[in-house]
Order: structure tokens, then sequence, then C-alpha cells
């Protein structure tokens, strides 16, 4: 079993998942990883293209830049 835990790191991609009917899911790029392990935020920047500090919740799933592309 493979108990390896991805690290993300600047470049990534966060997807933010709907929350209600007619939400539309959010992408941001981490530009910067912030805290500890144990409680990692990232300051990203959003598809629209404002940047803030994000503190991710259950609802977010963060990948490498290439899978989220779809790239190789």
């Amino acid at each position: 079993m493979d108990t390896t835990k991805y690290v993300p790191k600047a470049g990534d991609v966060v997807e933010v998942g709907v929350h209600y009917v007619g939400d539309v899911r959010r992408l941001a790029e981490i530009l910067e990883v912030l805290g500890e392990p144990d409680h990692p935020h990232y300051r990203v920047r959003w598809d629209d293209g404002h940047e803030s500090v994000y503190f991710p919740g259950s609802d977010a799933s963060i990948r490498p830049r290439h899978a989220a592309d779809g790239a190789g």
C-alpha cells in the first residue's frame, strides 16, 4: 500500500467544488505554499484574476498542473 501523500507546490491547481445548484467550480493556481504541513494554506490566483490566501476545506482538491490541464 502506498502511504505517500502528495505535497502541493507552486504551480499546482486548486479546484473548489460547488455548494449550491447553479454554482460553478472555482479554480486557482497556487502561487506560494504557506503554513505548516499539518495546517497548510496557500497564496493563490483565482481564475477571475484576483489573488488571496486560501485555507482549503473538505470541498477542495489539489493536483499537479499537468493533471489539471490534461497534459502528460
